[in-house]
């Protein structure tokens, strides 16, 4: 399969969210961090997004471990200060080809990383690189969304963690229409390789702790039929 039109709207997401490391400070919300989220896409070319009015959708501290849908989040004032977890999630748009792409960023002593260093956050940032490579090492376009679903959850359950989403499901197709998406969930029958690209994105909690960890990608099946990051 020839790599999806996506690619250019996904890696200015991915772009956009590399920025963040630098830009989250101990003054920033979720609110201001979600605003320059929005002007970069915007700046890099992608104005609009798919996700209902919502371009970028930060959660942090205790909201990190919320489940909620666009249509109903409202970004807070609380500061990040300088212990905490944010969780970034960009939905840009061009015309009808979407990006798709959510990370969690770690402050730790008042510096922000993509990749932390200590033991409360490694714990949950090693389990979402796990579930991403384990995915792409089970995951074939005979495989079903509820396959996929099932695997993920019980790999989820395995590493001691528990599945935040609302609906259960980890991720969904890519498509031109909100409404048209198929969700990584239980009963769904459909191959992943009946669509172009599908979103892989736990959101997941340690049993018993406090912080909620995302990490979001767009997969495609390459020729060899390999399940490949946008």
């Amino acid at each position: 399969m020839p790599t999806p039109a996506n690619l250019p709207v996904q890696t200015a997401a991915k772009a956009v969210l590399q920025q963040l490391v630098k830009h989250i400070t101990a003054t920033s919300t979720e609110a201001s961090i979600a605003r320059f989220s929005a002007q970069a896409l915007a700046q890099a070319g992608y104005p609009e997004t798919w996700y209902y009015d919502c371009p970028a959708f930060v959660l942090l501290g205790s909201r990190s471990v919320l489940s909620v849908s666009g249509r109903d989040y409202r970004p807070s004032d609380e500061a990040v200060g300088t212990h905490n977890l944010i969780t970034v999630d960009l939905s840009p748009i061009s015309g009808d080809v979407w990006g798709d792409c959510a990370r969690s960023f770690y402050v730790e002593g008042g510096v922000c990383r993509a990749v932390p260093i200590g033991n409360e956050f490694g714990r949950g940032y090693e389990v979402e690189r796990q579930l991403h490579e384990r995915m792409c090492q089970f995951a074939q376009p005979q495989t079903t969304f509820h396959e996929l679903y099932e695997f993920a959850n019980d790999s989820i359950k395995t590493a001691g963690f528990e599945n935040l989403d609302f609906s259960g499901n980890v991720g969904h197709s890519i498509c031109g229409r909100r409404d048209d998406r198929l969700y990584i969930k239980a009963g769904n029958d459909r191959r992943l390789g009946d669509v172009s690209c599908f979103t892989f994105e736990p959101h997941i909690r340690q049993r018993g702790g406090v912080w909620g960890f995302k990490h979001e990608n767009i997969y495609f099946f390459d020729n060899d039929g390999r399940a490949t990051e946008l």
